[in-house]
């Protein structure tokens, strides 16, 4: 579905093997060196203390917090042209802080008709390396995408929690600050209505979906073709449920769409701007005595968006002066996409897991990133066997690209709210990713990262880039 009559021929370039695979064997042999290297530490308890202070167990209220400090550094790469958004060459450093206060009550100690009540203050802080800028898959999760909103303390979340049992029967769960009941309805409804963020409930992975412990790539950590409602900051409001049975679920949420792309006010019109999101999860595992999940993931939004056609075709019959997509954005505008999310446990210390995402591209990335299209394959290790039964180390793959309409837009010279080198030589970009976190005591943990970016921005002319990252992580 792309304009390819509006573009000039340019011979195809293949991707050096060894360029490709430099990341990849890079990423294996520091990861291979860290496990070396925990035969070295010393024994951790085998039920170790995962958080600075005791929690009572079974209590009606939820008190903690956490603060998230990532220090990212680039060294220079190949860049023969840059532009507004590009991912800069030149050697550079920041850091970013994130924290976080939880606090949650339930009124009543029902299991059957359990009610959650739940208030969250957060302050993020610090900016991300060319201002979160030139890459589709940005290598810090937690960077704020305008860093001039500041760290001054918000509300991150807040709203009600309810479960209707439709069954005596009960599971246990682990409580959390999303639910503190120790044991819930093997069936049943789940409602919840206020301040969130969907990845708290939706496209969940237990390999990758944790910046503060696992990967911080954007779209590793993420789906990126999924746009998923958001603000500036990555949260909206809105309602969902969900029907819970002993080996599957199916939820389903209604939620507020920003005002215009990446902005920070939401567009309160729910009739002509809103995220639908639908989530189906079979836990069933392809191995036996084995977990396993696999999470099937539809979305359809609705909002002030652009179509990249149509601002390619302005530029091209001269009404624009450069491709513009703010110029050409329709009301109730529909983009949609779906997801495929898949973990499985293959020893018991080795896991794997998986993504597919897509979307119909021809409407603006508006609320996530600029991904059209994702795959990603990877993996974690625990370091039980070694007596480090907290300490994990983790390997992943994501390749994502974007549709022809909007491959045109950036190659003549359009911006988006993340990328725009004033020029494309399109190529998918692709992006290896390691990590070790050491539990170094009680909610104490340390991790050392690298990400290697082929084609920043989809731009072959650009990169490889090279970022490496040390995380420090408290829970208390």
């Amino acid at each position: 579905m792309g304009v390819s009559f509006l573009t000039h021929h340019t011979p195809t370039r293949v991707l050096h093997p060894r360029r490709f695979g430099s990341g990849l064997l890079w990423v294996g042999a520091f990861v291979a060196f860290l496990i070396f290297a925990t035969v070295c530490r010393a024994q951790e308890p085998a039920d170790p203390v995962l958080t600075m202070l005791p929690r009572a167990e079974n209590s009606r209220y939820w008190i903690s917090g956490q603060a998230n400090i990532i220090f990212q550094g680039r060294i220079p790469f190949h860049s023969p042209h840059e532009g507004p958004n590009s991912f800069r060459n030149s050697a550079e450093y920041k850091t970013s802080m994130t924290g976080t206060l939880y606090t949650a009550m339930r009124p009543t100690r029902s299991i059957r008709y359990n009610t959650d009540l739940i208030f969250d203050m957060e302050s993020a802080g610090g900016r991300g390396l060319s201002q979160a800028l030139g890459l589709a898959g940005f290598t810090n999760l937690d960077v704020v995408r305008n860093p001039n909103l500041g760290s001054t303390p918000y509300i991150a979340r807040y709203g009600i929690h309810q479960v209707i049992g439709l069954t005596g029967r009960t599971v246990s769960q682990t409580a959390n600050f999303f639910a503190l009941a120790p044991e819930v309805p093997e069936q049943r409804i789940e409602f919840r209505i206020g301040k969130m963020t969907l990845p708290d409930f939706f496209d969940l992975n237990d390999i990758g979906s944790d910046s503060h412990l696992q990967f911080m790539n954007w779209t590793v950590d993420n789906n990126g073709a999924w746009d998923y409602a958001a603000d500036t900051r990555g949260y909206t409001v809105g309602a969902m449920t969900e029907y819970d049975d002993k080996s599957w679920t199916l939820r389903y949420g209604l939620f507020a769409m920003p005002v215009v792309a990446n902005g920070i006010d939401m567009d309160w019109a729910l009739s002509r701007a809103h995220g639908q999101n639908g989530e189906f999860e079979l836990r069933k595992s392809l191995l036996k005595q084995r977990k396993g999940t696999t999470r099937i993931l539809f979305y359809a939004n609705r909002a002030h968006m652009g179509v990249y056609r149509e601002a390619v075709n302005a530029y091209i019959a001269g009404t624009d002066a450069t491709p513009n997509i703010v110029a050409h954005e329709h009301f109730s505008a529909l983009k949609y996409g779906f997801g495929y999310n898949t973990q499985q446990e293959i020893a018991d210390n080795l896991r794997v897991f998986g993504r597919f995402g897509w979307n119909e591209g021809q409407h603006e990335s508006f609320a996530y990133t600029e991904v059209d299209q994702t795959v990603e394959f990877g993996g974690d290790y625990s370091m039980k066997r070694f007596h480090r039964p907290v300490d994990k180390a983790g390997a992943v793959f994501v390749s994502n690209a974007i549709k022809r309409d909007h491959q045109n837009y950036l190659r003549l010279g359009g911006l988006g709210f993340l990328l725009g080198d004033g020029g494309l030589n399109y190529g998918r970009e692709n992006i290896a990713e390691s990590y070790y976190n050491w539990h170094a005591w009680r909610g104490l943990f340390y991790s050392l990262d690298v990400q290697h970016v082929n084609n920043p921005g989809y731009n072959r002319d650009r990169g490889p880039a090279w970022v490496g990252s040390v995380r420090a992580h408290v829970d208390f």
